[in-house]
């Protein structure tokens, strides 16, 4: 079963923006650059999530792939 790519990167980068955000106002930054930084911050880990879920759906469709070639390729073997 393949993982959500678009939930999961859309979540990730709220959280990344609200915790940049957060931790920008603490720091006594004024709102502007806190909103920037934490645009920012987001659209990099919308794309990084995107991408590390992606390469997670392809190891996982390999491995599936490998593991049903085989199991089509033991009884054939077994009987010899």
């Amino acid at each position: 079963m393949l993982l959500p790519v678009r939930s999961i990167a859309v979540s990730t980068s709220v959280l990344c923006f609200f915790g940049i955000g957060i931790i920008g106002s603490l720091g006594n930054l004024s709102p502007h650059v806190c909103c920037k930084r934490a645009v920012l911050g987001a659209i990099v880990a919308y794309v990084v999530a995107h991408t590390g879920v992606r390469a997670v759906n392809a190891i996982l469709t390999q491995a599936v792939i490998a593991s049903q070639i085989k199991k089509m390729e033991n009884p054939g073997d077994s009987g010899n």
